[in-house]
């Protein structure tokens, strides 16, 4: 038996594994695309139809796919039911989680919270068919914060928003000035 989670004990699953994609319900196919593509900056990869749309970065064929199928005009389910709690997007580093603090924060989209988890630094918030989205980069895992054990010691902390904004890049097409003179 596992000690940690009382179940037998099973070969671990492949360490290249990873999730492809995620697939969302939602009421509204344009008001979602204005989500992910107009305010996170997604690519619009694919139509299927009147009812879905599937979304990428970096050309991928979709990291994110959204339908109305079973959901056209629905409402979110009610808190204290099942289902999915968030779906967490990556960024490749600091910066550009930044950027996107700095989309979240122009579009008015409030954030449910802001954390510094020691591994990595996260955003919360809601799209707008009150599927929760957390928006991260993982720091290094050599800074990771361990136990005099070796265990991964995660934590809960506030995370200084001033300071991550501040590591923004300037916006796509903006130019650095330069000091020197003309």
């Amino acid at each position: 038996m596992d000690v940690k989670t009382s179940q037998p004990a099973v070969p671990a699953i492949d360490p290249g594994t990873r999730i492809g994609h995620v697939h969302l319900k939602v009421a509204d196919i344009e008001r979602a695309l204005d989500f992910y593509c107009g305010v996170l900056g997604f690519e619009l990869t694919q139509r299927y139809g009147p009812g879905a749309a599937f979304v990428s970065a970096g050309g991928y064929h979709h990291h994110i796919g959204l339908n109305t199928w079973e959901s056209r005009g629905g409402s979110p389910p009610p808190r204290g039911t099942t289902g999915l709690f968030h779906v967490a997007i990556l960024y490749p580093d600091r910066a550009a989680l930044a950027d996107a603090l700095r989309r979240v924060t122009a579009a008015g989209i409030r954030l449910d919270g802001a954390a510094d988890h020691g591994v990595s630094e996260a955003l919360y918030l809601r799209d707008p068919d009150g599927n929760g989205v957390e928006l991260y980069w993982d720091r290094p895992q050599a800074a990771w914060p361990r136990t005099a054990d070796g265990s991964l010691a995660m934590v809960t902390e506030p995370l200084d928003l001033a300071a991550l904004a501040a590591a923004a890049l300037p916006p796509s097409g903006a130019f650095a000035t330069s000091a020197k003179p003309t």
